[in-house]
């Protein structure tokens, strides 16, 4: 079988560069493509010449993003909104099939966005590729039998980089339970005198050093506490799952948007 050939945007960054190395790893994908943004030190150089893989692919800025995107099948993206917003369009234009990692979006960039792709090309969105992440995230079903005077708490904490908080797994982690229990408001932490109110959900963020992802549900009963934790060792887990997704994506013919929910499979 030919390998799944990809163009790689965020090439440079934290999870560009984990996807370009562990596709490397893989005989089932070629990267073809890489792109960076204009301002970046490694435009115009080769993906060897930083270190990433042996091949002599060129960085480009997303002015030449027809060219790097021209033999590729799967266009693999972890950068920021404002870029997605200018590129998904143009991707979706060329018939080129997509796997979506960025978050930071406002609800309206999000609207945009999917109008741009739903029913032109499949894609895959998602704000956290790590697998079991998602299945984590699936199992927040079971506690749907605990009596109501359950409360639960998320916490995440990420590397002191990363610029949105809460992190678009904790925002995915609040739907499920929203779902669940019917909270009506989120509360960012706690300062002053206050007490919990039966319709809050807690969602608490910290940004330290180079820690790639935690995620932590905290579930509280009067007299007992659940603990759901999900530690990332390293953002291979990440690329391994973005790659996951491209492949499954190879097979799939009708042009919507898809998530890691379809990708493994997952009941809804």
């Amino acid at each position: 079988m030919n390998p799944i050939k990809i163009c790689v945007v965020g090439a440079d960054g934290r999870m560009g560069s984990a996807i370009i190395k562990e596709a490397a790893l893989l005989n089932e994908f070629e990267v073809v493509g890489a792109v960076t943004a204009i301002e970046s030190e490694n435009a115009g150089k080769t993906l060897r010449e930083i270190g990433l893989t042996p091949k002599e692919v060129k960085i480009l800025t997303p002015k030449n993003l027809n060219t790097a995107l021209k033999n590729a099948d799967v266009y693999i993206s972890f950068t920021t909104p404002k870029a997605e917003l200018e590129n998904l369009p143009k991707v979706a234009k060329l018939n080129k099939r997509i796997v979506m990692g960025t978050t930071g979006f406002t609800e309206e960039q999000e609207k945009l966005l999917k109008e741009s792709i739903e029913g032109v090309v499949p894609a895959v969105f998602s704000p956290n590729f790590s697998i079991g992440l998602n299945v984590m995230l699936k199992s927040i079903n079971f506690y749907r039998a605990l009596p109501q005077d359950y409360d639960f708490t998320i916490f995440e904490m990420h590397h002191s980089g990363k610029m949105d908080a809460p992190s678009g797994t904790a925002k995915k982690i609040a739907e499920a339970i929203n779902a669940l229990k019917g909270y009506s408001k989120m509360v960012y932490g706690r300062e002053g005198l206050s007490k919990r109110a039966k319709e809050e959900l807690e969602v608490l963020s910290a940004r330290g050093g180079g820690v790639p992802g935690i995620h932590e549900v905290f579930i509280a009963g009067q007299h007992e506490l659940i603990r759901i934790e999900h530690t990332v060792f390293s953002r291979s887990v990440f690329a391994r799952g973005a790659l996951y997704a491209a492949k499954w994506l190879m097979n799939q013919k009708e042009p919507k948007i898809y998530d890691m929910n379809d990708v493994l499979g997952l009941e809804r």
